[in-house]
Order: structure tokens, then sequence, then C-alpha cells
């Protein structure tokens, strides 16, 4: 793939680096329980945690929406903007009181919410069908390479004196969201088409890849009861608020896990809550890449593809946090299960993350946007039920309950995905027929035209 293209992606890549960046620096603050600033009970962080997600669930929808009508750039940009500034503001507001600090939480989650939608609705354009895997799982790993970088820096800056320590972190985040979004505004377009600099040769390559998958039109009329009763989004639906539980689980109360059971101080616990994630970036980049090579070569069919790597991603941290809930306090043990468990989830790149392009491109923003939406409610309901579980009582019989209840769910979405997923374009993801939009004109960008070439011999009918 072109350059241009590859670096369209490592803009994204950045982006959802600093996406998790954001949501892990609060954690940071919170679970410095005892020397902390801020006198909040277990259940007030995960009130405080989960605030951020009240407001990221609120526009999923309208925001796949609005990128496949208007292109996702902006609204990708502006939402990033809005969550840089009050990140910015963060420090202010923790110290104005609890409730100014959840709505300030609150309207980070209403600026990120458009994020993920709009991702998808610009990868449908930009993205070949046999590159998806790697390139969609290099975008999405941001977030996990993210939390290697911050979880280390955010143990050491609050453990420093640097800008007063704990608020360094939302103060540095901050300043780079800035920064990230002014080469955003400059460097990213909506759709190959629409980028000045592209070369003929790598617009005309990503366009006849994608045929007639895309519609060259932004303005594409939803078919909502269709999507909403297809089995194989369902599937996706499942599958993604599974994940979503266990990721959040995870995400969110390692950190209180590492210093209240295995007694880690804020430094060593800020590197080892890195170490997961670290090994799920290495993952997922090997899965990727395995994914796209097994479907290019027809190894087996795109499906099945989808279903081997869901498998591994959520059967196999099932099974690691089994042991890990039985690990007792062996810290070796413990951090080693919990590492291969987080690890192996970065196959879920390879999986699901990408299947909303596979079934329909056309409406994949609307459609990451409804299952994104219901699978980052579990962004509250996760650290909520733990703090329930915990109720500041944190001993080793109850967080072996919240690591069972990830494992089990995490079985049971798996076994609905291999039942019911799909990874084949489904008939009403076009708006019309082969005949009437059979053939492409690709701009060379010299001022002329490139030979009428059809792209697909034959499609679903509608």
């Amino acid at each position: 793939m072109g350059n241009k293209t590859y670096a369209y992606c490592l803009w994204i890549f950045w982006i959802h680096g600093f996406l998790c960046n954001a949501c892990q620096s609060l954690h940071g603050n919170c679970s410095n329980e005892s020397s902390g600033e801020f006198d909040w009970s277990t259940k007030d962080q995960g009130i405080i945690l989960g605030a951020f997600f009240w407001g990221y669930v609120i526009l999923q929808v309208p925001g796949g929406m609005l990128a496949e009508r208007i292109g996702g750039k902006w609204p990708f940009g502006i939402g990033m903007l809005v969550t840089a500034i009050f990140s910015l503001l963060t420090p202010l507001a923790a110290r104005t009181g609890k409730n100014v600090l959840i709505i300030c939480r609150i309207i980070q989650g209403l600026g990120e919410g458009v994020t993920n939608p709009a991702a998808h609705a610009l990868m449908a354009r930009w993205l070949p069908p046999l590159e998806r895997s790697r390139l969609g799982g290099f975008i999405y790993i941001g977030a996990q390479a993210g939390t290697v970088i911050t979880m280390p820096l955010c143990g050491y800056l609050i453990s420093s004196n640097f800008l007063g320590g704990w608020p360094s972190v939302f103060y540095i985040m901050g300043t780079l969201g800035i920064i990230w979004f002014i080469f955003w505004s400059f460097f990213v377009f909506d759709s190959p088409k629409d980028h000045p600099r592209i070369e003929a040769k790598e617009l005309s390559y990503i366009q006849h890849s994608i045929g007639l998958q895309m519609s060259q039109h932004k303005k594409v009329p939803t078919p909502w009861r269709k999507m909403l009763t297809s089995m194989p989004v369902i599937a996706i639906l499942i599958a993604q608020t599974g994940h979503g539980w266990g990721l959040y689980t995870l995400l969110t109360e390692l950190p209180t896990y590492l210093k209240t059971i295995l007694h880690f101080d804020m430094k060593s616990n800020g590197y080892l809550s890195a170490v997961p994630y670290l090994a799920m970036v290495l993952f997922s980049l090997a899965s990727t890449v395995i994914a796209d090579n097994l479907r290019e070569k027809n190894v087996f069919s795109n499906t099945i593809v989808r279903k081997i790597f869901l498998s591994i991603a959520h059967l196999g941290a099932a099974s690691f946090l089994i042991g890990a809930a039985y690990s007792g306090c062996d810290r070796l043990l413990a951090v080693t299960l919990i590492t291969l468990s987080i690890g192996v989830m970065g196959a879920f790149n390879a999986s699901v993350q990408m299947n909303h392009i596979d079934i329909a491109s056309n409406h994949a923003g609307v459609m990451m946007g409804v299952t994104n939406g219901f699978a980052n409610l579990m962004g509250i309901a996760a650290p909520y039920a733990a703090g329930v579980i915990i109720s500041d009582n944190s001993s080793l019989s109850n967080w072996r309950l919240i690591f069972l209840i990830a494992a089990a769910i995490f079985t049971a979405d798996t076994i609905f995905y291999l039942i019911f997923g799909s990874g084949e374009e489904q008939v009403w993801n076009r708006e019309s027929k082969p005949k009437e939009i059979s053939n492409i004109r690709v701009d060379s960008r010299n001022g002329d035209l490139d030979d009428r070439q059809p792209l697909l011999a034959e499609a679903n009918s509608d």
C-alpha cells in the first residue's frame, strides 16, 4: 500500500494511543488510595471512572450517522479536541468537587463518543479488503500502545513533583491532544478521492480493491430494520459487549489488584500494569498479519478466520483468567497469567473489530456506533460491579469472583459468535444493483480519466 495511506493509519494509531492515555490517567490517581489527595471510596472511584462512559455511549450512533453523511474527519478530530481540552481542565474539576469531576468526565466521553464510529467510516473508504486486518489492527492497537507508554509514565509523574505530580498527567495528555488535532486537520481526508496529494496508482488500487462494497456517495440510507435484525450484526454486538466487559474489568481494576493484593508500590504498579498491554500489542500485530495471509491465500474463508481469532482472543483470555483467579498471592504466577490473558485479547483486532466493514462497509460507522455503544456500557458496569464486589474489602475471594465472571462472559459471547457470526458481505449493504453502478471513474490526478473497468461481476441483490 502507498505511503500516504500508511501515514493516515499512523495518525489514527496515535490518536487511539491518546484515547487510552486519557482514560488511564485518572485511574492512576484514584488508585493511590492511602496517600492520595482525595478521600474517595472504592465505590466513588467506580462511579468517577464510569462517568466517562455515560457520555461516551450517548454519541455512538449519532457519531456514526454523522460520519457517514459528512465524512469521518471532522467528527473524529473535533471529538478528540473536546476530550483534550477537558483533560487539561480535569485537575481543576477534581479539586472543585467530585460532582464537577464527574461532569468533566461525561463531557470527555461525549467528545470521544464519535471517534470509533467515525474511524470505522474512514477505514471503510480507505482500507482494501485483504489488508483490513493488519492495517485496522495497527490502527486500533494504538490504544494498547498508549497504555504501554502511559501507565509507567503516570506512575512516574504521580510519584514526582513535576507540575504538582498527578495533575501533570492530564496537562501533558491534553496538550498532546491539541497538537495532534492541528496535524490531523491538515493531513487527513475523508476518502482517497478527496486527498489532494494521493498518487494515481494508489488511488486506483484502493478504489478497485474496495469496488462496489462501498458507495461512491457519502449519503447512503441506513437499512435499520435489516441491520438490527441481522444475526451477524447481533453476533458482533454480543462479542464486542463481552470483550468490553473483560477489557474494562482489567483495564480499570488491574492497578488496584496489583496494589492491594500483590502489594506493588505505585511506580512498580505503573510498569507492571503496562506489561500486559505490551503483550497485547505484539499479539495483535502478529495475529492481524496471519489473519490477512490466511484470507489472501484462501486457506480459510473470511468467516472462519474471524471465528478462529475470536476464539483465541476470548477463550484464551478466559482460560488464563481462571488460572489467575486461583493463583493466590504468588506474584510471578499471577502477573504471568494476567499478562497472557490480556495479551491474547489482541487477537480481537483480527476478528470482530473489523467485522463491521466485512459485512456492510457502507454502514460500518453506524454499526460500530450501535455495537460499540452497547460494549462501552460495560465501561460503566464493569468498574461499578468490581467496586460493589470489593466494597472496600480487597480480598482474594472477591478478586477471584471478578475474574471468574469475566471468564464466563468471554466464553458465552464466543459460543454465540461461533454460531451466528459471519465475515461475508450482507445483501442489504449495497444501495443499488451492479448493473446500475457496475463501473467506477478513477481520477488519475492528471486531468484525464482512466478507463472505466467493471469491478465486480455480480453482487447480491437487495
